[in-house]
């Protein structure tokens, strides 16, 4: 039996960070949730919440006392700059007794995740995730409203990834050896299209959903009209119209981590099927 330990996750309230703490939870750990704003934090019952920002490091050192373990996100503060401060909370973790420390990768080099990889005095472990399962949810308002997806490079290929997976990756890592050093990229069972995951949906939902194929044109209009910067747009059409191999080739690490398959796009939208459902 794995013995308990006392983890402190950053991040706690993003996608991932809220399944760190579920796995660990479920796993039968301590769980230390920062936020900058515990008044808005809502988490399960046994959840010790406390505040706290990684842009203000020296303030970190009540979070960080008794946790073995520690999961890092790559940005911080209300801009999400990158953080700067890597060293500061690595030194206050290793004087707290941190020994296990998981770093979600930021789709980048970061002064962060290179000060976590530059630390012999933890056992570290990056999390390299492909897309997340979760941004199909950015079309959940157009198929309610109108039965729609609207994308470009429809075709496009994505091994997509069910953010619990990830969170299990990093509860295994922060928690068991064998895991430090390693950089694990996490991806799902299967590679899908775009209309792979519409036709998913629309059977999850129980309703038709058409897919409307945009031009790059019509596409960036669409992210400019929403307000995108032009670094995002340039990222978006990078990532989409020349997905990089990574991104589009299942890796066996969820069952090589967790001893379990990945779960699949048709789980996680009968997980969320309701947020495609019509609205009355």
């Amino acid at each position: 039996m794995t013995q308990t330990r006392k983890i402190l996750v950053t991040g706690a309230t993003g996608t991932v960070g809220r399944q760190v703490v579920a796995e660990l939870l479920a796993r039968g750990h301590e769980v230390r949730a920062l936020t900058r704003d515990a008044a808005k934090a809502a988490f399960p019952a046994g959840v010790e919440v406390v505040e706290g920002d990684l842009t203000a490091p020296d303030g970190l050192a009540p979070a960080l006392e008794g946790a073995t373990g520690l999961h890092l996100i790559t940005f911080g503060g209300a801009a999400f700059s990158p953080l700067e401060t890597g060293p500061r909370i690595l030194e206050l973790a290793r004087a707290a007794g941190v020994r296990r420390v998981t770093v979600l990768h930021g789709g980048g080099p970061t002064p962060l995740e290179d000060a976590v990889r530059a630390d012999d005095g933890v056992d570290w472990t990056v999390l390299m995730p492909v897309e997340f399962m979760a941004n199909a949810l950015e079309w959940a308002d157009g198929i309610a409203a109108s039965g729609e997806v609207r994308e470009p490079f429809v075709d496009r290929l994505s091994a997509m990834v069910h953010e619990g997976d990830i969170g299990a990756v990093a509860a295994v890592a922060l928690t068991e050896e064998g895991h430090g050093g390693q950089a694990y990229v996490i991806t799902g069972p299967e590679v899908l299209t775009v209309g792979d995951k519409v036709k998913t949906i629309a059977e999850a939902a129980g309703r038709e959903i058409a897919l409307v194929e945009l031009t790059e044109e019509q596409a960036v209009e669409g992210w400019r009209a929403a307000g995108l910067p032009e670094d995002v747009i340039g990222f978006l059409l990078e990532a989409y119209g020349n997905t990089p191999e990574v991104g589009r080739t299942v890796a066996g690490t969820v069952e090589k981590v967790t001893g379990r398959p990945a779960r699949t796009f048709a789980q996680w939208a009968a997980e969320h099927a309701d947020a495609f459902r019509e609205r009355s």
